[in-house]
């Protein structure tokens, strides 16, 4: 089986990821900024782990070394005026120690979304690092999720939280732009394949799940499901992502800063 690389190892997807991997019979190699970080986990014994971080390209080097693929899990969440720039550097740095050390593949997780539609900032910045992690030698797959379904997701837990708490809420509009919502344990499913496919040319997959729904549609499926009452949603257009991503942080746990860049993207149908 092969070596594998997975950045983001402590990030929800790549911490979900790793024993998946594992399971499958790959090698993995766990790269980061923080290793302690990882002590806990269970599977910690069966990987290898080394510190490393995507703006630092030397470090890359070495994380990269002798490795057939890499999964690229990192994204800057930070302000509008800083996130951007890290998110392409990053990208860049990874592209470059991918090609110095004769990487196979990276595996790289973006957003749903078509590249000539209005996007958030931060949908755009993804779909940058996936256009710079491919200006290079090394094959990418490039799987745009849309919001992904899970405990412990950002998108899941705004979902239960506001839905627990609030038996009726005035909304932000965006709670009815359509989005196609992939659960957590689907995108493990195809991550994971992807790490066995052949093939030297780069490319998108679009892995949205088979419905279209609205935040709102959602929130009320989750309401019928946990035997809650139906939802009386009445969303407003005056609310700005910063003012929405406020609000989210008065009636849930997420911090403000958490929720701003998922806000930002449900503005506009991603389907």
């Amino acid at each position: 089986m092969a070596r594998i690389l997975v950045t983001g190892a402590t990030g929800y997807i790549g911490g979900r990821l790793i024993p998946q991997l594992l399971e499958a019979g790959h090698d993995v190699r766990c790269m980061t900024r923080s290793p302690s970080r990882l002590s806990l986990d269970p599977w910690r014994d069966r990987v290898e782990v080394v510190a490393g971080d995507i703006l630092d390209i030397e470090s890359l080097e070495k994380a990269l070394s002798d490795c057939d693929a890499a999964y690229y899990l990192v994204h800057s969440m930070g302000n509008a005026d800083d996130f951007a720039e890290a998110d392409r550097q990053g990208a860049t740095n990874f592209q470059r120690a991918a090609d110095s050390q004769g990487l196979g593949k990276i595996i790289y997780l973006g957003g749903l979304g078509e590249d000539d539609t209005e996007l958030s900032s931060h949908l755009d910045s993804r779909h940058e690092v996936g256009r710079l992690l491919a200006a290079g030698d090394t094959p990418v797959t490039e799987l745009r999720a849309a919001v992904i379904i899970g405990s412990g997701s950002v998108s899941f837990e705004m979902l239960r939280y506001l839905t627990e708490v609030l038996p009726a809420m005035t909304t932000p509009k965006w709670v009815r732009s359509l989005c196609q919502p992939i659960a957590i344990r689907d995108v493990l499913t195809i991550l994971v394949a992807v790490a066995g496919e052949d093939g030297s040319e780069s490319k998108i997959v679009e892995i949205g799940g088979p419905d279209v729904l609205s935040y709102q549609d959602m929130m009320q499926t989750y309401a019928q499901v946990a035997g809650l009452r139906k939802r009386l949603i009445v969303p407003v257009p005056v609310l700005s992502p910063g003012l929405s991503s406020l609000w989210i942080g008065l009636v849930t746990p997420l911090p403000s800063g958490v929720a701003r860049p998922l806000v930002e993207s449900l503005k506009h149908d991603v389907v």
